[in-house]
């Protein structure tokens, strides 16, 4: 609503609500009216934001501005409480967090957490806390990320492995090879020589959800593909192992191939799979929860979240769903909206529709 304002006998338009309605929010202390006037009150000289914890004034001397910066030209001063001139205590975490990223990422060593916690001026707990809620994973998984970036980018330019050993904050050999396999999922050396070297078995064939591509390197499966072109499938596992070398199926493999199809075709089933999924901190979490989701149940992005203690992280959640290489087996398919719609799956909807319906032994509609 727009009306017409006198301040400091000076007529100007404003985009706030009426006096009324901003007494309105100032007596209910309404969040939503935040940012959408201030009050300033004649007796203490300060002035507020509409949901200001401060003890309510006198409807007499309370006037309305449009910004800070205006009730400060009227001769105002920012309330202690409230502080209505500093960004709004979830812009102020933003910033707390940014910066603590940078610190991370900037450093020559992984800081520590009571360093972080100290320069942010909180406790280690809250840090902590706001730290995982706001990006998702905690400080030192995002710590551990920034490393295996550096490592990856280091091992491709240094010229030795030692350079890139000290380059991406190890401070000794032995804590780089007890640490270099988990962070890049492969020995230094082959990292080096992009997967060069790297064995990876493969079969393709059908099941009932049409095509299947099954792959596994000596640790465990690292990829189960599902849709209908078996060359499409293929050219995607060479796309995202573009350096390894792929390995047509022996008889062995065979019979691992046959336990994916029976338990595409009853998902009810118990599978025990040795697995070899690579993914950033935050995607092996999410993994790892999906894989706790008993069969014939389904949770949405946001009760998932919440599992993995990042009760605000829904959308990366639903991004580390999409990136999911291993299908079934990791049950992306029992992630729905929060209104029971079926939303997104990587491998197709109607698959999605019909796992769901076996794993609640129904017929597929």
């Amino acid at each position: 609503m727009t009306t017409l304002t006198i301040t400091n006998n000076r007529t100007t338009t404003t985009d706030r609500p009426a006096d009324d309605d901003c007494w309105q929010a100032v007596i209910g202390r309404d969040d939503s009216a935040v940012g959408r006037f201030f009050y300033a009150v004649r007796s203490t000289g300060v002035y507020c934001r509409p949901n200001c914890g401060a003890r309510r004034p006198l409807r007499e001397n309370v006037s309305f501005y449009r910004s800070g910066a205006e009730a400060e030209r009227a001769g105002y001063r920012a309330c202690k409480r409230c502080r209505p001139n500093q960004p709004l205590l979830a812009q102020r975490h933003q910033q707390i967090i940014s910066a603590a990223c940078r610190a991370i990422e900037a450093g020559d060593k992984i800081p520590d957490l009571a360093r972080l916690a100290e320069t942010a001026q909180m406790s280690r707990y809250h840090f902590h806390r706001l730290f995982k809620t706001i990006t998702g994973v905690t400080p030192k998984a995002y710590a551990t990320a920034v490393r295996r970036r550096e490592l990856a980018a280091g091992l491709l330019t240094e010229n030795s492995v030692t350079d890139a050993l000290y380059g991406s904050g190890f401070n000794s050999s032995g804590s780089f090879y007890a640490s270099s396999n988990r962070l890049l999922g492969m020995t230094p050396t082959h990292f080096r020589d992009q997967g060069q070297g790297e064995t990876i078995r493969f079969a393709v064939g059908e099941c009932s959800l049409g095509s299947l591509l099954v792959a596994a390197t000596d640790t465990g499966v690292c990829a189960i593909f599902l849709g209908d072109d078996p060359e499409a499938l293929t050219q995607d596992l060479e796309n995202r192992f573009c350096n390894a070398t792929l390995v047509g199926a022996d008889r062995n493999f065979e019979q691992l191939m046959a336990q994916v199809v029976s338990y595409i075709n009853v998902p009810t089933a118990s599978v025990n799979l040795p697995l070899d999924i690579r993914g950033t901190a935050f995607q092996q979490q999410v993994w790892q929860a999906l894989q706790e989701i008993p069969s014939g149940t389904t949770v949405d992005y946001s009760d998932l979240a919440s599992r993995i203690g990042s009760p605000k992280a829904c959308r990366a959640v639903a991004q580390a769903c999409g990136a999911n290489p291993v299908a079934v087996v990791i049950p992306c398919h029992r992630v729905v909206r929060r209104d029971g719609g079926l939303g997104g799956y990587r491998w197709g909807i109607e698959r999605k529709r019909q796992l769901l319906a076996r794993e609640n032994q129904e017929s597929p509609e």
